[in-house]
């Protein structure tokens, strides 16, 4: 029996990974996700969010730090829209409930201690 040499893109595909679970990688890594309780605020930083909330203006540029499905995101940009029937903050796409903020910030925002 007589072997043919390989050519070496043949032999390179041997060595090349092999995913037999496509998306499993990206699964585990969700599934690593640290769930977080969301934080009891005392009345003393709930008047400070609020006086902070009253500051916001639309087209102002903020940061905020919020609760959203166990975990807390921080969401930089230009307030689109403030609906105080709703109590909800948009910031560029992002709807936020005013009861799921952590923290405002912003040049336009006076912080208080």
């Amino acid at each position: 029996m007589v072997r043919t040499k390989m050519n070496r893109e043949e032999r390179a595909k041997q060595f090349m990974p092999f995913a037999a679970l496509k998306g499993y990688p990206e699964a585990l890594r969700k599934k690593e996700k640290i769930v977080v309780p969301k934080a009891e605020l005392s009345e003393e930083y709930q008047e400070e969010l609020n006086r902070s909330l009253l500051q916001v203006r639309i087209n102002d540029i903020i940061s905020v730090t919020y609760f959203h499905k166990n975990e807390y995101l921080k969401v930089t940009g230009m307030v689109s829209r403030i609906d105080k029937s709703a109590r909800l903050l948009q910031v560029v796409n992002t709807k936020i409930a005013f009861d799921d903020i952590y923290h405002i910030s912003g040049e336009n925002i006076k912080q208080y201690e």
